[in-house]
């Protein structure tokens, strides 16, 4: 079963299944269950419940306990990495009563999600973080929900205080790479550059890689702020391409040769590439094409040892 980014429900009792088959057609949600509860439209928790988040863990956009607070925290305890990188944990007393993000609140969402549970639920969201407790910003949840991928998180704890105690804060929204403005700056860059890349069969990963990061450090931007990764048809399969796209947790798109020659532009023509492709240039109409209406190429075609070529878009979102 493909769990990667679900909402996966737990629950051990006969009341807390028939709470969790109610939130789960809320929230389009998969219910696991031990094995003595075990029926149809049910999945089954397979080892120790420890043993078996951790399966789930690193796949699951959220997961719900219906159960005590203690059982949750222990399954999750030897899991935990990092706000960026955990899921959304929150716990739901099977009766129905509060629901309590205790992992990820911000950038995993789970004081988000607890809120709209218990408006559902017609229960109460225990929400302890401070920053919504005194009804001010969070910095980490304002940069996920607009788009921004946070460089360097180590900042949050020290912006946060000084937002508690109404102080100044610096915060850079910017795909651009540039000298901090502040003594403390905390860097978002909104994810809004689409890479555009062709290349000769068979590349290694490891050398398109390198030559991506030098394309965009000479460029003068974060590849935080990459967007997507664009190419034509042909290369969907080229492992290097495939790789580069899921290192950086983005999506590879691609298009036929019809429908980059329709991208309107003046682009840098090759005939080689169209006698091969058939189409005259490959990583710039990608990338504004990838980029969608009012894109703007922010570099043009670039060439890497003759094996790898790289363009640069600006989405207008």
């Amino acid at each position: 079963m493909n769990l990667e980014n679900k909402i996966i429900i737990a629950a051990f009792t006969k009341n807390g299944i028939n709470l969790a088959k109610k939130i789960s057609k809320f929230l389009d949600a998969k219910i696991f269950v031990p094995e003595r509860f075990f029926s149809e439209g049910l999945e089954k928790i397979d080892a120790p419940l420890t043993e078996w988040t951790g399966k789930i863990f690193c796949k699951a956009r959220a997961i719900i306990f219906v159960s005590a607070c203690g059982i949750a925290t222990r399954s999750i305890a030897p899991y935990i990495k990092s706000k960026l990188h955990d899921p959304a944990v929150i716990v739901i007393d099977e009766a129905g009563n509060f629901v309590i993000p205790i992992l990820s609140g911000h950038v995993g969402g789970a004081n988000e999600l607890a809120r709209k549970i218990a408006s559902f639920l017609h229960a109460v969201p225990v929400i302890t973080t401070a920053t919504d407790i005194n009804n001010l910003i969070a910095v980490d949840e304002w940069a996920v929900k607009n788009n921004c991928a946070i460089e360097n998180p180590s900042a949050i704890k020290k912006i946060s205080s000084e937002i508690l105690e109404h102080h100044s804060v610096g915060v850079a929204v910017t795909h651009e790479l540039q000298p901090a403005p502040f003594p403390v700056t905390l860097w978002l860059r909104p994810k809004n550059l689409i890479l555009g890349a062709g290349c000769n069969r068979g590349i290694c990963s490891e050398e398109f890689e390198n030559a991506a990061k030098i394309f965009l450090e000479s460029s003068g931007v974060s590849a935080l702020s990459l967007k997507a990764l664009a190419s034509i048809e042909i290369k969907s399969n080229e492992p290097a391409l495939v790789n580069f796209a899921k290192n950086h947790n983005i999506p590879f798109v691609f298009f036929k040769a019809e429908e980059l020659k329709t991208v309107p532009g003046i682009f840098t023509s090759s005939e080689k590439v169209l006698s091969v492709t058939g189409v005259d240039n490959i990583c710039e109409r990608s990338c504004m094409l990838a980029a969608g209406e009012g894109a703007v190429l922010l570099r043009s075609k670039w060439i890497y040892k003759k094996d790898i070529t790289f363009a640069l878009a600006r989405a207008k979102n």
